[in-house]
């Protein structure tokens, strides 16, 4: 008789726990793919590890440190399964990914857009690294930009993107300097109108993790601080007078995982399991670098 399969206790209760915080119906499913995406089984004998393993993006190699690390779940902020797999090889570095953790066992859950949504998740977290610049009352009006799908009870007022209202003028480079001393980083990309002044000043603040442009394009904040944005998007938002800060896509959500999502997370499964353990992941990092060409070999 052929043994009936289903999901370990700790994996669901990673699930709920998940759901819970942040709300799959605040997703933008039009394009996203979040939930439980790689789904494990509960071993015939003994129970799964209670380990989480936080990543930003699920790489080879954040797998394989799972596997060295014991979890039994990864939470990968990014989805690693976008569209559907016409075969699953070890060829191709996502579906070998698929294989291995199937190999031992260990289950993916996403939340991306939904945690990019809700109050105080990853675009909060953005707008707080904001407000460690200014003195109490400095920021008066915090707002989503764009509003998602109908929001579940207890959620009302969350969406994608942010727009901050400062009660003075700032400059740019206090704000420059407060995103990289935050965020680790000692350069990052800066597109800014020409004033006739060397002064950049700032009222207003929009902010969206991730390629926010879409997000961002329209609205009327004198800043627009996301990962990423292409040439054209950039010449474009300079044209109407706006400055744009980039950090790089993943630089501008990695954090928010120690700083937030692992605390929340270990909080709550701690309820249900006490041995339950959140690790943030070693090898997660963004594929880009900075080089210094003048540090160069031959230059």
């Amino acid at each position: 008789m052929e043994r009936s399969l289903e999901s370990p206790l700790f994996t669901k209760q990673v699930v709920k726990a998940m759901q819970t915080l942040y709300p799959e119906e605040l997703a933008d499913k039009a394009w996203d793919n979040v939930g439980l995406l790689q789904e494990n089984i509960n071993p015939a004998s003994g129970t799964v590890s209670p380990r989480v393993l936080l990543t930003n993006d699920l790489t080879i190699r954040v797998a394989e440190e799972a596997i060295k690390k014991q979890a039994s779940v990864i939470v990968s902020y990014h989805p690693f399964i976008f569209r559907g797999l016409k075969s699953v090889t070890l060829g191709d570095p996502q579906q070998r990914i698929v294989l291995r953790l199937a190999q031992h066992n260990i289950a993916v859950y996403s939340p991306h857009t939904a945690a990019d949504a809700v109050l105080g998740g990853v675009n909060d977290w953005l707008v707080s690294i904001l407000q460690k610049l200014c003195v109490a009352g400095e920021v008066t009006v915090v707002q989503p930009i764009k509003g998602g799908p109908t929001m579940p009870q207890g959620f009302e007022g969350a969406g994608y993107g942010r727009r901050v209202q400062l009660t003075y003028e700032t400059d740019l480079e206090s704000i420059l300097q407060v995103y990289c001393m935050e965020l680790g980083m000692k350069h990052v990309m800066v597109s800014r109108p020409k004033t006739g002044g060397p002064v950049t000043h700032i009222s207003s603040v929009a902010v969206c993790a991730g390629s926010g442009y879409e997000v961002l394009k329209d609205t009327d904040a004198d800043l627009i601080v996301t990962g990423e944005m292409s040439h054209h998007n950039a010449l474009r938002l300079k044209m109407l007078g706006k400055s744009v800060l980039t950090v790089f896509h993943s630089n501008s959500e990695r954090g928010f995982l120690k700083q937030v999502l692992q605390p929340q997370l270990q909080a709550r499964l701690k309820k249900e399991n006490q041995a339950a353990e959140v690790l943030v992941s070693d090898e997660d990092e963004d594929p880009f670098e900075i080089w210094e060409a003048e540090e160069l070999v031959g230059v």
